[in-house]
């Protein structure tokens, strides 16, 4: 056991050594961008990618004042949409009453991105159409070949899939990674965290 958690760590280091870290530039750049022009922020994301959105939404907000929403944080609209219509499109109607639009950004956190050949995460897929449809700027945190958000974004961060028996707890892993280091990127934090402010008012004279 011991062995297996020296690997997983060893192979973590160096799957984020081989990320390219002028695209995680990039996308700072981008969202920074979306800030400006008063856009919104709308972060996808399906099983544990979900709930990094739940999460990142905060930190975007709370760090960056940049307006964001996460559809899967609206449980009730979720599964009334995907009961009601299908799960294909439950994305894609939460995102139409929601008005998006060309000044507004999508960021999708996937393993794989989306394939519409394979049919897997269709519902990311008809986002990123949506998306491409009305201008809105598109961002991808994924793994694996980034699948159909790597084709449509405007930047996206891949998660080199190095270890192919652990793409997927990697590329979650790691997303967290990178999300965090977006949202503590000094081209969009505008607040300071929480910890951060009390060590610096502690150790002032």
């Amino acid at each position: 056991m011991s062995d297996f958690a020296a690997d997983y760590v060893n192979e973590s280091i160096e799957i984020l050594r081989s990320v390219d870290l002028a695209s995680v530039d990039r996308v700072a750049a981008g969202l920074a961008a979306v800030r400006e022009r008063r856009g919104r922020l709308f972060v996808l994301g399906v099983g544990g990618s979900a709930a990094h959105a739940s999460h990142a939404v905060n930190d975007f907000r709370k760090l960056c004042g940049i307006e964001a929403y996460a559809p899967t944080d609206n449980v009730s609209e979720l599964t009334a949409r995907t009961n009601d219509e299908g799960w294909d499109t439950a994305f894609t109607g939460w995102l139409e009453v929601s008005r998006l639009g060309e000044d507004d950004a999508v960021l999708v956190l996937s393993v794989g991105g989306g394939d519409a050949e394979r049919n897997v995460s269709a519902n990311l897929v008809r986002a990123l159409a949506l998306a491409a449809d009305v201008g809105a700027t598109v961002f991808g945190i994924v793994g694996r070949d980034g699948g159909a958000t790597a084709r449509a974004s405007d930047s996206v961060v891949l998660i080199p899939p190095l270890f192919v028996d652990r793409v997927t707890p990697h590329t979650e892993g790691l997303c967290a990674v990178v999300w965090h280091l977006l949202v503590s990127h000094p081209a969009l934090q505008i607040s300071p965290t929480k910890w951060e402010r009390v060590e610096r008012s502690t150790d002032a004279p």
